[in-house]
């Protein structure tokens, strides 16, 4: 072979060693070197039955970033809030996350706000996803490696039949609601609780909750959630006739906003007070911490400002020994965001769910003695299943219109 056509050949296959490796960097799961080229080509939002809004960040790449930026009841306003965001990120590389949470959130004039951070929530969460599958890790090797093995989760249940059949299921942790005897007399009616009740009502609550703890035996966690819509002083006299039954926690005792009457409530008892659903950002919790407000943050990662933000506040909540339990009442994206910043963590405590991911994702969860295994697969470690969700797209959800039945005033969901 002359010098002219060992060049040739040498040129061409090193051409073929850049075309394929190329063609390999588009496959899934496959780490994308960090000198390569990689730029955001579209946001797409998607409406998700029962009321969630899916989001896929798409690259050059072919790597496709999940998300779940919503506020329930506003998944439309949602939308429209990362369409706005969406000019900003086309064509920049995704991978400086958190450059691009500060920039999203410090470039807009009016910051934070349920809607603003958490179309930001959802954003970040598709950035990580992103992230780890073009280095091939899961997000929580980005965030330090695992401080855990497996992450325990809790589930929803209001009876004891719906109890027992979660513990068949694996669950050992559970969160209701304090189920009052209105649901008897008006549609609806367990929704509300007057300023004051009288002692029988107040009663009826506790006795419900007794039959719960009867139910699953004191080896199970109970936690129980006020929802904020209950007044400081019905929730001072249902915590104390409730201590007896050792609820998990006390959820959300009265209306977030209110950090100094919380805090009061926090120093009257033995029970730790959870609030967080509704609190936004490290500057919205630091309230919390500093006024001892509550010793279990439950920051939403779909509101909360995503995993960027939450890993803050943990970091946060870690130096006033307060631990963190995720909220999360929405779909398998938001979930798996958790798990990745749950296993990363030191003061985790557990994580909320109502979805383990059947018919939204290839592979859905599985719970065994009340645990999540971590997953192993790159980003956030969950694959959307287009098929099984074929008959679940589109939605228009709306928050509940709830009325006190014994005059019709406007009361809290």
């Amino acid at each position: 072979m002359s010098p002219q056509s060992r060049r040739h050949a040498i040129r061409t296959a090193f051409a073929s060693m850049v075309t394929a490796g190329a063609a390999l960097s588009q496959k899934k799961d496959v780490p994308v070197p960090a000198k390569d080229n990689l730029k955001i080509t579209r946001l797409e939002t998607i409406l998700v039955k029962p009321r969630w809004l899916f989001l896929k960040i798409h690259t050059n790449a072919g790597i496709v970033g999940l998300g779940e930026p919503v506020v329930e009841g506003r998944a439309l306003t949602v939308a429209a809030a990362v369409k706005e965001i969406e000019p900003y990120l086309i064509g920049k590389d995704p991978r400086p996350v958190a450059h691009h949470w500060q920039a999203i959130y410090r470039h807009a004039f009016y910051r934070g706000g349920p809607v603003l951070t958490s179309a930001l929530s959802g954003i970040d969460q598709a950035l990580w996803d992103i992230k780890g599958k073009a280095l091939g890790v899961p997000v929580y090797e980005l965030l330090g490696g695992p401080t855990r093995n497996k992450v325990r989760v809790y589930a929803h249940a209001g009876t004891p039949e719906v109890m027992r059949a979660q513990m068949a299921k694996g669950f050992t942790a559970f969160k209701t609601g304090p189920s009052g005897s209105y649901s008897k007399k008006f549609p609806g009616g367990n929704n509300f609780h007057r300023y004051v009740e009288p002692p029988a009502e107040v009663d009826y609550i506790v006795e419900r909750f007794a039959e719960l703890r009867k139910a699953v035996g004191d080896g199970a966690d109970i936690a129980i959630d006020f929802h904020g819509r209950v007044s400081p002083a019905l929730a001072r006299v249902l915590i104390k006739k409730l201590e007896p039954y050792n609820p998990m926690f006390i959820e959300e005792p009265i209306n977030c906003q209110d950090h100094d009457i919380m805090a009061d409530i926090a120093r009257g008892t033995h029970i730790p007070i959870a609030t967080g659903e509704r609190v936004f950002t490290k500057w919205g919790f630091r309230e919390v911490l500093e006024k001892k407000a509550a010793s279990i943050l439950q920051p939403d990662m779909c509101h909360a400002g995503g995993i960027t933000e939450v890993r803050l506040i943990a970091g946060m909540a870690e130096a006033y020994y307060a631990s963190v339990a995720p909220h999360n009442p929405l779909g398998p994206i938001s979930l798996a965001a958790g798990v990745q910043l749950s296993a990363a963590i030191p003061n985790f405590l557990i994580q909320e769910q109502v979805s383990l991911g059947e018919g939204y994702i290839k592979q859905p969860l599985t719970v065994s003695n009340g645990y999540l295994n971590l997953p192993t697969t790159p980003g956030l470690g969950v694959e959307l299943d287009e098929n099984a969700m074929a008959d679940k797209i589109g939605h228009d959800w709306r928050s509940p219109e709830t009325y006190d039945g014994f005059d019709g005033s406007v009361v809290d969901w």
